[in-house]
């Protein structure tokens, strides 16, 4: 950086005198990993509003707010099939934040700290940590519950004693048909008063799709997959105009381990 880092009388006692602290790069590996990226801009624009570069202190937070929208906005766009660990986008954001540190302010605390000036001990850098995954939490959860509420027609009908969930589409099937369903799921004896049953239902043209969530392990269970063979023989007796297709799912919706029709 060109402006130099002690500008007037006032600033230079302020260091000696230790009114002012600031962060080093272990404060930002630490802080920045616990509570990510707006921990982050935090502690590099608190270091720049002491280096008394105010500006760039403004602009540290419009690229830390940017740059946790698209951190955000990037980690729903993964799609669940790909499995990341879930330290990998921690460690990336949080490498590239103390290698911005040390390009931008690397010099100016060096000189800081061999004028005299004081940096904060590790209670603050956690504490600070923490507030940061608390507010990061209460973001995520807000775009999660804005995400669910909006843009949606995906219902849950729940059936008997048991509340077996029936997941559907209200622009693909009506009420009337989904409550279908689940008659011949009890009549079946599929939905049960032993264990609660999750079902996603969808109707492609005239063929009838029942996803049905399994545990892992059950493509190689014969004896199970029997029951699921007979459970869509007998649904398709009481759908004689209609084909029925039923998956087997282990998560989520696309990981089809046994396709039965």
């Amino acid at each position: 950086m060109n402006a130099p880092l002690i500008n007037n009388m006032e600033q230079a006692l302020e260091i000696q005198n230790g009114s002012k602290k600031i962060y080093k790069d272990k404060a930002i590996w630490v802080g920045t990993f616990l509570g990510g990226p707006l921990v982050a801009g935090y502690f590099i624009a608190e270091n720049f509003k002491v280096f008394g570069e105010y500006g760039k202190a403004k602009k540290t937070w419009i690229y830390t707010v940017i740059t946790t929208i698209i951190i955000c906005g990037g980690i729903f766009l993964i799609p669940d099939h790909i499995k990341i660990p879930n330290q990998i986008i921690p460690i990336i954001y949080t490498t590239i934040a103390a290698g911005l540190l040390n390009y931008f302010q690397g010099k100016n605390i060096e000189l800081y700290i061999e004028a005299g000036g004081e940096v904060f001990n590790w209670g603050r850098i956690i504490c600070v940590g923490l507030i940061g995954l608390m507010v990061t939490l209460i973001i995520l959860f807000s775009v999660i519950f804005v995400t669910d509420r909006s843009g949606t027609t995906e219902t849950v009908n729940t059936y008997g004693v048991m509340k077996h969930e029936l997941v559907f589409d209200s622009d693909n099937l009506t009420n009337h048909e989904v409550d279908k369903l689940a008659d011949i799921l009890t009549q079946t004896t599929f939905f049960d008063e032993e264990v609660t049953k999750y079902v996603y239902a969808e109707k492609i043209n005239s063929t009838y799709v029942i996803s049905i969530s399994v545990v892992d392990g059950t493509a190689n269970d014969d004896q199970a997959l029997q029951s699921y063979k007979e459970l869509q023989a007998e649904m398709e007796r009481f759908y004689p105009q209609n084909k029925i297709i039923i998956n087997l799912v282990v998560d989520h919706l696309d990981n089809i381990i046994k396709k039965i029709e």
